[in-house]
């Protein structure tokens, strides 16, 4: 097979999974709290006809070398956690996280996932929930008539119940970070998980050491720049019809030898 073949091949094959990636990162645009996806790339191994620094004789060696590169491969995708924009939205359930850490959730199975999606809810225990109805870690519950629930910075949650005039305290929502977010894996439904590449979960107090703080009323919205998006598909886009331009070179070049032969 002709080397241009294989090597056009995997262009088009990790373009087109590029473009996949940009395609994701669109649709979320409007997403709470969506952190946007980076594919990163790297080149295939080397045919070396000739090393660099060869000897040619006793005094003189080649100052270059002759190498064939293979191609490329797709060597991961990584979230890229920097902040979205904070949109307020002056509900008193809508809770931004200002900076890093985030929410601990309880997932159905029981395990503990991890979301900065602050759209927060109340079941019909009265529990703090996420959008999807999963409870908060730590837990609080709302007592029966209660009227308003205020969230401070530090995550403290208080409630005017009743006709009492002094709210009541109901608990703190605590925040989590880790050594190395992209590491996290993504599970669909605004949640991450934990991995060996992310690190173990470390817990504290919002605003607090490297913690941000909480802004109720608001949400943090999706860090996708539509602009960025966009040029970083038109270069795809030019890059995946060069490839299928190359394809279609290589294989006039190996018609041409077969006419001519």
């Amino acid at each position: 097979m002709n080397p241009a073949l294989w090597i056009s091949k995997t262009g088009l094959a990790a373009q087109d999974a590029k473009m996949g990636a940009i395609s994701n990162n669109l649709a979320n645009v409007n997403t709470t709290g969506f952190k946007r996806d980076r594919v990163v790339f790297e080149d295939l191994f080397y045919q070396s006809v000739r090393a660099p620094g060869m000897a040619l004789d006793q005094n003189n060696n080649t100052p270059g070398g002759i190498q064939f590169g293979s191609g490329v491969k797709i060597l991961g995708t990584e979230k890229s956690f920097t902040m979205g924009s904070i949109q307020v939205t002056s509900k008193e359930l809508d809770v931004a996280i200002a900076g890093q850490g985030f929410f601990q959730i309880e997932t159905a199975s029981g395990d503990i996932a991890y979301s900065r999606a602050g759209n927060l809810r109340i079941n019909a225990d009265g529990v703090l929930t996420n959008a999807q109805g999963l409870p908060l870690i730590p837990g609080i519950e709302l007592p029966q008539g209660t009227k308003s629930i205020g969230i401070a910075r530090d995550g403290t949650v208080t409630a005017q119940v009743g006709g009492e005039t002094e709210p009541a305290e109901l608990g703190q929502i605590t925040l989590v970070n880790f050594i190395n977010p992209a590491g996290l894996e993504a599970t669909g439904g605004n949640l991450y998980r934990e991995t060996t590449a992310s690190g173990e979960a470390f817990e504290g107090v919002p605003g607090e050491e490297a913690f941000g703080e909480l802004k109720q009323g608001a949400l943090e919205g999706s860090n996708v720049q539509v602009v960025e998006e966009m040029v970083d598909m038109i270069t795809v886009q030019r890059a995946y019809e060069m490839n299928a331009k190359m394809v279609s070179a290589a294989d006039d070049m190996l018609k041409f030898l077969n006419q001519q032969l």
